[in-house]
């Protein structure tokens, strides 16, 4: 049995060096495609808030206008058109930043816009030709709504910048992470053809910014080979705009205090020895991971 064992040993390490190699390829593959989705997605909200600054100067023109004109009739043509402008403000801010087909729409909505845009600017020129007086004041108005467009801008991104920054910290942190296996009575094994199921063990630390209440907790669980275990393909949470499996889950009340948390996994299946991956995933968000080694 020994010389069978010694006989075996070199195409043992053979094969976890090619299943080495497997995992790093397969992990570097992970990182650059999560890597360019993430510049794609920042691409699509920088995109979008350009647009929305857009629909915001063409809302702060039409609100200067009312000023300037003295005309009762084009004055109502006006606020019909900047009413337009807000209601397309409203459909682009609750549009993703990742819904292609209707940020074209807005966009081509916004040229059309601009087009009205120009020909009232054309009329209301017009208008001030004949009294220079209005022009001048219209010229007034004119610059300081455009400091106040700047102004508002700024304030967007502060706005904005402050948002992420309170949203960074309201985000769940699991700690103290362990992962073990153990037979029918609870023990600890390091065999696999000795256990029974998998605990996975962790604490969600203290955040008194995060928003209290139920939270459910997901846990990823890969295998040697980087297959992920799971029970059912419908088995799914969302995550990054789309859905993945899970291999466990855990609905937790969370009161801002750090709570534990044990997550169990039942084997069922047959298993490798190798480097196993536990990855934690709520709210949207990847709170931690850890790796545990097992023999067979």
């Amino acid at each position: 049995m020994k010389k069978e064992l010694k006989e075996r040993t070199p195409q043992l390490i053979a094969l976890i060096g090619v299943l080495a190699v497997v995992l790093v390829i397969l992990l570097g593959f992970l990182i650059t495609r999560n890597r360019q989705m993430s510049e794609m997605q920042e691409q699509f909200v920088i995109e979008k808030q350009d647009l929305e600054d857009e629909y915001e100067a063409i809302s702060l023109q039409y609100e200067g206008f009312k000023f300037s004109v003295q005309n009762d009739s084009l004055l109502y043509k006006l606020e019909n058109e900047q009413a337009k402008v807000q209601r397309l403000q409203e459909e682009l801010r609750m549009t993703s930043a990742a819904d292609k087909a209707e940020i074209k729409r807005l966009k081509e909505e916004l040229a059309t816009l601009r087009k009205i845009l120009r020909s009232y600017v054309q009329q209301i020129d017009s208008l001030n030709r004949l009294n220079e007086e209005l022009r001048a004041e219209n010229r007034q108005i004119s610059d300081q709504y455009q400091r106040t467009s700047q102004t508002l801008r700024k304030v967007s991104q502060e706005r904005e910048q402050l948002s992420e920054k309170v949203s960074l910290a309201a985000q769940l942190v699991a700690t103290n992470i362990s992962a073990k296996a153990v037979n029918d009575r609870g023990r600890e094994q390091t065999r696999l053809s000795r256990s029974n199921q998998f605990v996975i063990s962790f604490t969600v630390a203290r955040n008194i910014t995060a928003e209290p209440g139920e939270r459910t907790i997901y846990a990823r669980l890969m295998a040697p080979d980087g297959s992920l275990l799971t029970k059912s393909a419908s088995n799914t949470f969302p995550y990054e705009n789309r859905d993945i499996q899970y291999s466990m889950r855990r609905t937790v009340e969370y009161g801002g205090e750090e709570i534990p948390v044990t997550l169990y996994w039942d084997i069922e299946e047959f298993l490798m020895a190798g480097t196993y991956q536990v990855d934690l995933f709520a709210d949207g968000h990847h709170i931690g991971n850890h790796s545990f080694s097992m023999n067979e």
